[in-house]
């Protein structure tokens, strides 16, 4: 099997990051897991809502994600809430720490999947957005349909 032909399973998805913030660039990153963490990620039990990416003394590292406890695993079960490192180039990391430094960006996990066998965060760089630019891109997404409805008639 070929690095292309390699089988992408969707583990978990961030359904509110593009609802909450503007995305402005997007980074493939791997995780650093336990044995316990990757058993329950096959069973796709994790909670991505309240994460966010933290750069803490020169790497990233993804807190708040909430990966339930391996019900088979004894005393070496894994902490559901531990912050867990990221895997990136380091030339990355220092693009990313020099635009996070701008007012307003921050990093945030957009989805979790297997790439191959390995685990894989896409991470965003993203802007928040205000009330009324989340108001206004529901009522161009409304739009959108009602003109795609029109189309096919």
């Amino acid at each position: 099997m070929t690095e292309t032909e390699r089988v992408v399973k969707e583990i978990a998805v961030n359904r509110r990051a593009r609802r909450n913030y503007e995305i402005l660039e997007t980074l493939e990153a791997g995780l650093a897991l336990s044995g316990t963490e990757v058993k329950t990620l096959r069973a796709g039990r994790i909670s991505l809502e309240e994460a966010y990416v933290k750069q803490i003394e020169g790497e990233l590292w993804l807190v708040g994600a909430h990966i339930a406890e391996y019900l088979e695993g004894n005393i070496f079960n894994h902490e559901p809430t531990r912050a867990r490192r990221l895997l990136v180039h380091r030339k990355e990391l220092r693009k990313w720490s020099q635009k996070t430094k701008e007012k307003g960006l921050t990093m945030i996990p957009l989805k979790l999947y297997f790439h191959g066998k390995w685990a894989k965060l896409l991470i965003a760089l993203a802007r928040g957005r205000r009330t009324h630019d989340k108001r206004q891109e529901l009522r161009k997404k409304e739009s959108q349909k009602v003109l795609r409805g029109l189309r096919r008639r």
